[in-house]
């Protein structure tokens, strides 16, 4: 992963009022970076029982304006922000409700500039966000490096999200026959996971292939040009490149893992109920994008959620109706169940065994911890609306 801008705040309606200290920098943090970071490199098994408020936080920058009402709501923003679940409730796709109106009269703001959930992580920890989907990955990250996150809700990842390519004429036709073979991926993300999954299959691991760790960009050129076999990522990006390069997917091929919704701590004490609106907002809001699939295309099309290849817009589209984008199942989204559970430590323990977490990471004893049983029920309990 590449390092990026640091956040920015988009104050395009009401401007946020706080503390007005600067965005916190983001750069640097690639999934390898971050176990780079101080205070981070030896990760902990578990978070300490009781986590202080977010660092750089202060009382004055989530104050209740009324009753219980935050003053502010910081919705991170993952990649341009203009498809998917934020560009919906942002610029209220269908007619949708007004998250600021929904939250009680909150300023929302939407830190962006995020390449990937891992970093918002670290910005979570600096107290610059609130409330941010994070994939499994992430979750575990968060557990091990002393990030003070709320679990909110989750959801399985669409089985089919993920695809591994191969060129159209190559003699590569299953897992038995990716043993030698150069296969690109970008190391500890969520098609990690699926490869060791599916080496599985035929009885390999990850070091029975020629393994290469490659950011989405340099991979896809690196597959294009023959210098990689395979190539293992996730939609829409791996859609888009199947087109582009006449290439095609391998069978058998799932993705495991679950995604979350997660707020910093101390805003979810402050004001849980809030915390759950947002996951209800998020919920609703993809069930409107899934029930309209070439509506809600037009709409991120028009507000510049595509680029210039008409086959952007076409994949896109297709992986709408089909459910295969990783915002598709968060139309189910519901309280941290067991299989969450049990399927995010799977994954830990599959990257502890890699070393791409250098210590055992215990993200089911986080998970199922009891001082998050409050929260649970009162995000249950705006779902069942």
């Amino acid at each position: 992963m590449t390092t990026h801008p640091a956040p920015t705040t988009d104050t395009t309606s009401r401007p946020p009022s706080g503390s007005g200290r600067p965005a916190v920098p983001a750069g640097g943090l690639s999934r390898r970076g971050l176990l780079r970071l101080g205070g981070l490199t030896a990760l902990a098994p578990a978070l300490a029982p009781v986590l202080a408020a977010c660092g750089g936080s202060s009382d004055s920058d989530n104050r209740a304006i009324a009753d219980g009402v935050p003053e502010k709501f910081r919705f991170a923003v993952i990649g341009s922000g203009k498809t998917g679940i934020p560009a919906a409730l942002r610029y209220k796709f269908n007619g949708g409700a007004d998250l600021g109106k929904t939250l009680g009269g909150t300023t929302v703001t939407w830190p962006s500039g995020f390449t990937a959930s891992l970093p918002v992580m670290e910005a979570l920890k600096a107290g610059s966000v609130d409330f941010t989907f994070a994939t499994a990955t992430a979750v575990a990250y968060a557990v091990g490096g002393g990030v003070p996150i709320v679990p909110l809700a989750a959801y399985p990842l669409p089985a089919d999200e993920v695809e591994i390519l191969v060129p159209r004429d190559s003699p590569i036709h299953g897992a038995a026959d990716l043993k030698g073979k150069r296969i690109a991926d970008q190391k500890g993300t969520t098609g990690t996971y699926s490869l060791i999954k599916y080496l599985e299959t035929a009885g390999l691991r990850l070091d029975d292939v020629d393994y290469h760790d490659l950011s989405a960009a340099d991979a896809e050129s690196a597959f294009a040009n023959g210098k990689v076999d395979a190539w293992i990522s996730w939609q829409p990006a791996i859609g888009l490149a199947k087109a582009r390069h006449k290439a095609r997917g391998l069978p058998g091929v799932k993705t495991y893992d679950y995604s979350f919704y997660v707020a910093s701590e101390s805003f979810a004490k402050a004001y849980p109920k809030a915390a759950a609106k947002a996951v209800r907002a998020v919920r609703d809001a993809q069930r409107a994008i899934n029930a309209a699939p070439e509506k809600s295309v037009a709409f991120f099309d028009k507000i510049g959620g595509f680029g210039s290849e008409d086959a952007e817009r076409e994949v896109y589209r297709e992986l709408v109706r089909q459910k295969r984008l990783s915002d598709s199942n968060a139309d189910v989204l519901a309280a941290v169940d067991a299989k969450a559970v049990k399927s995010t430590q799977d994954l830990a323990d599959n990257f502890h065994d890699l070393g791409v977490y250098p210590s055992k990471v215990d993200v089911a004893g986080f998970l199922r911890d009891s001082r998050f049983d409050s929260i649970k029920k009162t995000v249950a309990a705006e779902l069942a609306k």
